[in-house]
């Protein structure tokens, strides 16, 4: 044991009301944009969830990986950068208030506040800083040798199974006293099951008790 007790909270749906990556993406390219881009990659989930993609990807993770693309392919990374920082001012009014009462608990008593999240980490580590978090796990974009975005994601979509081995690549071995989980979808289940205190979070939420 290290002596080191940590909360790691899902970003979506968990300490915020609902999904942030698409108001994010109208916030950067227009609604009208946004709405061409998801009707375009409609065939992409329709043959992810029947299984007729060549990659084993979980329908969720082909669809962001197309939007994404399609969307923020050859911009700079910087300026993603920029207008993550702009949008991470909006997200504390989107948060839930029973979660901002638990992270502030969890931030009194000294323990390590990460997030691991499918959301973008342009916008989920200027919200960090300023929400006092000790790290963030997220999904970057990769960038060339020219520092414009790809289209593509470093490394796997932060879902599922991922969730479980960034949070122990990060720990890098470690064992904490206490491991604190929140999450709300099937997404962070395994999440949820390597935590000590698992905490589901739904909109009827409140305030887990302290431990």
């Amino acid at each position: 044991m290290s002596g080191r007790r940590i909360a790691a909270f899902d970003f979506d749906g968990t300490l915020t009301q609902r999904d942030t990556l698409l108001p994010f993406l109208v916030h950067v390219c227009g609604a009208r944009r946004v709405a061409r881009a998801v009707a375009d990659v409609a065939p992409v989930a329709a043959r992810a969830r029947l299984g007729r993609l060549e990659a084993e990807l979980h329908h969720r993770d082909a669809v962001k990986e197309q939007l994404l693309a399609a969307l923020l392919r050859g911009r700079p990374a910087a300026w993603l950068e920029d207008a993550g920082a702009a949008f991470a001012q909006t997200l504390p009014g989107r948060l839930r208030a029973p979660l901002v009462a638990q992270v502030a608990w969890h931030r009194e008593v000294g323990h390590e506040l990460v997030i691991v999240s499918a959301s973008l980490g342009a916008y989920l580590r200027p919200f960090a800083v300023a929400q006092g978090f000790h790290h963030v796990i997220a999904v970057e974009l990769e960038a060339d040798a020219d520092g414009a975005l790809t289209g593509a994601l470093v490394g796997p979509n932060v879902r599922g199974p991922e969730k479980e081995a960034r949070l122990r690549a990060w720990l890098d071995g470690d064992e904490p006293d206490l491991l604190w989980a929140y999450g709300n979808s099937s997404g962070d289940r395994e999440l949820l099951a390597m935590a000590d205190v698992p905490v589901w979070v739904d909109r009827r939420s409140h305030r887990a008790p302290a431990v």
